[in-house]
């Protein structure tokens, strides 16, 4: 059996619909879990999981629509999982907010708080939804998606690098909590990505290039380079690895790109 394999295990992905969640529940589908598609919007999950479905066949993927905001409806999310499912066995913490770009004199009170809210209380929520049950079984992965803002100082997208730093140290608190009953927390920090999360960074032929110039590879990453990780990290490859930041950008944190 494959260090990689999935099979019996359940994942649920927040912010599946698009994007590098996606490519993460579509991989983990690949490698024999069942999957958990989630997101704001019903059909947008509803689309994704029944492309999975065809694919991996009937029963591979269910979608239930939550806003990561309301922790009522993460309950919900966890308890409509396991009542397909039975279990939460790998959880990614994907989906975030960020609705400022500018100086930091400049963001109002209430975008600074759904920044906050979004992208580390919901986490915070979800994991300890979970966190009881895994514990019990003596195992279980949570990974949260950070991202190298979380790593650098920024002019411009100040709050939510902040945000990503309080991921990586919510994994290693966690990892350090959960870790003697065999449950590991990691985060995966991605560079530059195509999604439409990153677009006001690519979308512009000469903003891509001015963001990928100092970066060894020279190019965007896809989301679907970060999916591997994600696997690796909730598989038995990844089972003597918690508390850690995976950074997958490319080399730009090491080139001062």
């Amino acid at each position: 059996m494959s260090l990689f394999d999935m099979t019996g295990q359940v994942a649920l992905i927040t912010g599946s619909s698009r994007g590098i969640g996606k490519a993460i529940a579509e991989e983990m589908a690949v490698h024999g879990a069942k999957v958990v598609i989630s997101s704001r919007k019903q059909d947008a999950c509803d689309a994704v999981a029944a492309e999975i479905n065809a694919r991996h066949g009937a029963g591979t993927a269910i979608a239930v629509a939550a806003n990561i905001s309301a922790k009522d409806a993460l309950q919900n999310l966890v308890d409509e999982t396991r009542k397909v499912f039975g279990k939460v066995t790998a959880l990614v913490c994907n989906a975030a907010s960020n609705p400022y770009y500018g100086p930091a004199a400049g963001i109002a009170d209430d975008q600074f708080r759904k920044i906050m809210d979004n992208n580390i209380l919901s986490n915070h929520w979800l994991i300890n939804m979970v966190a009881p049950e895994m514990m019990e079984r003596g195992e279980g992965s949570v990974t949260i998606v950070s991202s190298i803002g979380g790593l650098k100082g920024s002019t411009v997208i100040g709050a939510y690098c902040i945000s990503k730093a309080a991921d990586m140290q919510m994994a290693r608190n966690m990892a350090d909590e959960y870790g003697p009953k065999g449950v590991r927390v990691n985060c995966i920090a991605p560079g530059l990505i195509r999604t439409d999360f990153a677009k006001a960074l690519w979308e512009n032929p000469d903003t891509l290039a001015r963001s990928t110039a100092r970066s060894p590879l020279r190019r965007i990453g896809e989301p679907e380079e970060i999916a591997g990780a994600a696997v690796f990290l909730a598989s038995r490859a990844g089972a003597f690895t918690t508390g850690q930041t995976f950074v997958i950008d490319g080399g730009q944190t090491i080139s001062g790109g």
